[in-house]
């Protein structure tokens, strides 16, 4: 009986340090896409079907962006072709605010070369978010995930990050944090050659809610 016991207990204890681990391991940030720029090298981005936010004004690109946002969701492979610069972002995040003008220059500028900027609200508010964009008068389109579904499989951390697709659906930057110009317009050149560059660090970010 006292082995049969002792048995029971072993296992249960073994089971508690697997779910510990399993739970840590769950928890840990995905760093594929970071570990192969760091290594130069591509990696295919991570897909997601989301709704659309705001069309904003797409300018050059609207013809790429009504195609794929006819249905009201948007499926990043339904953007391939296109250099993508895709940024996750809420109203809630102060440094989330502190980038905003820097982003829609960018666009600005970007949008003349055939790059589309692709925001991606999460863990939001609907009407919130759209405050926040009137606001800050970002009149590049966006998408909504309501949580952090997309979030974890792109490996983010925290709020700002941005990330620089090529035309193959390809990530080839990354910048963890605010975004500044230089950051922002080197990404964009790595977008349109499609060639990787090393995840960078930005300025402050927020960890999601």
């Amino acid at each position: 009986m006292g082995s049969a016991l002792r048995l029971i207990g072993l296992l249960a204890a073994v089971g508690f340090v697997g779910l510990l681990v399993y739970g840590l391991l769950a928890q840990a940030p995905d760093r594929t896409i970071d570990d192969a720029l760091a290594a130069n090298r591509t990696v295919d981005a991570p897909g997601f079907e989301l709704e659309v936010l705001i069309d904003g004004r797409p300018g050059p690109l609207t013809s790429v962006w009504t195609r794929a946002s006819q249905d009201r969701k948007v499926d990043l492979a339904e953007l391939r072709g296109t250099p993508v610069v895709l940024n996750f972002w809420a109203s809630w995040c102060d440094p989330c605010r502190e980038e905003a003008a820097v982003l829609q220059r960018g666009w600005r500028r970007a949008s003349r070369r055939g790059v589309l900027f692709l925001g991606l609200n999460m863990q939001d508010v609907r009407q919130d978010a759209r405050d926040f964009l009137l606001e800050f008068r970002q009149d590049f389109p966006h998408v909504r995930d309501p949580d952090r579904g997309s979030a974890r499989r792109w490996g983010v951390t925290g709020i700002p990050e941005t990330f620089f697709i090529s035309r193959r659906s390809e990530v080839v930057g990354h910048v963890i944090g605010t975004v500044n110009s230089r950051q922002l317009d080197d990404g964009v050149q790595a977008a349109l050659a499609g060639t990787p560059q090393d995840a960078a660090q930005g300025g402050k970010q927020l960890a999601p809610r």
